[in-house]
This record gives C-alpha cells, structure tokens and sequence, in this order.
C-alpha cells in the first residue's frame, strides 16, 4: 500500500505533575497545571482527528509515557518515542524519521495549543506540495512558532538555535533567508503558558471544552472574570 504524502507529528509529554505547562506555577498548582495541560491534550488531539489526508503521529516522551498518551489520544495516532537532545534536536529527528517512512510533506505541531484550525494545516500541506514553500512556519504569538512544515530536508534550522524566548521565530527565518530557502507563515496562534492567556481562550468557539470545563471546575473561568 502506498504511503501517504502527508504526515501531522504531534510533541506530547506525558501529564505529569512538575514535567508540563510548568509556567503556569503559580498561579496554578503544579498537580493543577498538569490536569489542565491534559485537558488541552484531549480537546487538541480529538480536534486533529478530524483532518483528512494526513497520517497521525505523537511523538511522546519521556520514553515511558506512550501508555498515557496512548489512553488520551486513541488509536487515531501512531506512537513513536522522542529522541534525546535539545528541542532542536529532538524536531529534527522527528523529521528524519518519518521521511525515512516515506512522507514527503511533514507538519510538525506541539501539544499543548488551543484546538489549531484545521485549516491551517490544510493551507501547510497545500503549500508544501504545490512547492510553493519548501519550508512552512506557523507564528506563534509569543515570538516563536507553533508549527513548522518542510517538504525537503533542513536541519540547518533547528541546529544551533536557542529556543524559548520571543526571537526564535524572526531567528529562523533570517537563517532561512541566509540559506536561500523559500519559506512561508501561516496565519498567527497562541499557546498557553500564562494565566492571561486564558483570556484569549475565552474567543474561541470550539475544540477546548475539556480545556474550559477544567478551568471553571478549579475556578478559573470564565476567563472574562479573570
């Protein structure tokens, strides 16, 4: 059977007190941060079920936790461990092995947003496979990108890159630009690392009611109150 073209990767941690969402402490709890970052893995990962035309994969770690995720995501995923290595090292990875699976066409997202418009995924692959852009990146509101695609091999971008602060997305474009590589940006999204990020999930219309419900069980909703 012919391996499809396109491939969604999905960075997932296990929801682990202390391991995830840790910028959120205060003012939530660690244990609280946690439960909140698994409610937004079961609102992301029931949302991106329903995007067609790509192969679904989670990338877990540490190396014990496919079981957990396992038990969230379902069996629309397939499940593979992540690598060791910085950030950069561990995207890079990611890429390299599902190319040597035989996509061609690979979107790589985190975890821990707010249900992503499918439509934005439609537009990366669109472009990756109209080559239109050998590189895809979606601009995420804190400086840095909530997605990057690439039809063709460029570890150049993820090598050597300092990652987690407000520069990382103009950083890869500039090394993009130095590179000749042509590239494009999706429209903007945001993740949620601060308490007043809740605010802007309270825009939204779907795909985060687990996200919601748990934050108005602990008090923190609705964000218009916040």
């Amino acid at each position: 059977m012919p391996i499809p073209a396109n491939a969604l990767a999905i960075m997932a941690k296990a929801p682990v007190a202390g391991a995830v969402k840790t910028r959120l402490v205060p003012p939530l709890t660690a244990e609280q941060a946690a439960q909140f970052y698994r409610a937004l893995l079961v609102d992301q990962f029931e949302h991106l079920s329903n995007i067609a035309g790509a192969v679904r994969y989670v990338f877990f770690a540490p190396a014990d936790a496919e079981t957990a995720l396992r038990e969230i995501a379902g069996t629309d995923y397939a499940y593979l461990p992540q690598s060791d290595g910085d950030l950069g090292a561990r995207m890079a990875q990611v890429f390299v092995d599902l190319w040597q699976r035989g996509h061609r066409n690979i979107a790589l997202i985190g975890s821990d947003l707010p249900a992503l418009p499918l439509e934005y995924l439609d537009q990366a692959f669109a472009r990756m496979a109209s080559a239109q852009s050998r590189v895809v990146l979606g601009p995420s509101q804190d400086g840095g990108y909530y997605l990057v695609g690439m039809n063709q091999p460029t570890p150049e971008i993820f090598s050597g890159m300092s990652w987690s602060h407000e520069r990382v997305l103009t950083d890869t474009t500039a090394r993009l630009n130095d590179l000749g590589v042509s590239f494009s940006l999706l429209p903007t999204w945001f993740d949620v690392d601060r308490a007043e990020d809740f605010h802007r999930l309270g825009q939204l219309r779907g795909g985060i009611e687990r996200a919601v419900s748990y934050l108005e069980k602990i008090g923190f909703w609705p964000a218009s109150k916040l």
